[in-house]
């Protein structure tokens, strides 16, 4: 299969202003590969970048250095660095697809809305993008007399689930997830490892940083550890990666 993503040279150094412009480095020099139909897990301890390293992918941070080069579905290859505002808000809504470790909703609008938003943007019948989102998140055990709350107001185990729903209802060809099963108890962890093994059979590109190792050797055909020494606010980082050896 194609590479789906390429990141050369990721990084990512933070100007704390009200500490004098001290400089922190969330990530440096970070390159990998990620093939259409490929689970590839980041493992690190705390700090190491993980959670940098795929916001920058996304774009919620803007990378100090380095490049991300994703294969788009009309055959364009597109860096997502330096791609302009509303490329990156087109390709959010059509085909790249993040789940953060925290949900970010807008207030009173209900579950069953904001799990099926991105089909909706996308043009499809209202009814018939509800009746998509009310499979998808009896599937992930959301109680029905849940589905009309706002998420807000719901457990974290739930708002994952919410959060992991609204990332995967339009079937993105890249899956970004940031510690996607932290907050579920193994019932739940075994419905969304199935959802990332369905999305990775139909061809989806995905990426996860988590620290359950366990869990991650369970989807990842391959897991790139990151470790790093960090002296002065310098940090050299060392990248291994192995391949999932599967039962």
């Amino acid at each position: 299969m194609a590479d789906m993503l390429k990141v050369l040279g990721l990084t990512k150094i933070f100007t704390l202003h009200l500490l004098g412009g001290k400089k922190v480095v969330g990530c440096k020099g970070i390159s990998f590969c990620l093939r259409a139909g490929e689970v590839l897990g980041i493992s690190a301890p705390s700090g190491a970048g993980k959670s940098t390293i795929l916001k920058c992918i996304y774009r919620t941070y803007i990378a100090t250095a380095g490049q991300a080069l994703y294969l788009s579905s009309d055959g364009n290859i597109i860096d997502l660095i330096q791609a302009s505002e509303n490329d990156i808000i087109s390709l959010r809504q059509r085909e790249i697809g993040y789940v953060s470790q925290f949900l970010r909703v807008v207030p009173r609008v209900s579950a069953i809305n904001v799990v099926a938003e991105k089909l909706l943007i996308n043009g499809w019948e209202e009814s018939k993008a509800l009746k998509v989102s009310a499979s998808l998140l009896e599937y992930l055990g959301i109680p029905k007399d849940l589905w009309e709350a706002s998420p807000v107001t719901f457990s974290g185990g739930q708002q994952q689930r919410i959060n992991i729903a609204r990332a995967v209802i339009n079937r993105p060809r890249l899956l970004l997830l940031d510690e996607p099963t932290a907050s579920l108890d193994d019932q739940a962890k075994q419905r969304i490892n199935d959802l990332i093994l369905d999305l990775k059979r139909s061809g989806s590109a995905i990426l996860i940083a988590s620290h359950d190792r366990e869990n991650l050797e369970l989807v990842s055909d391959r897991i790139l550890f990151l470790n790093y020494v960090d002296e002065a606010n310098l940090r050299r980082e060392s990248i291994n990666v192995c391949k999932v050896a599967h039962n």
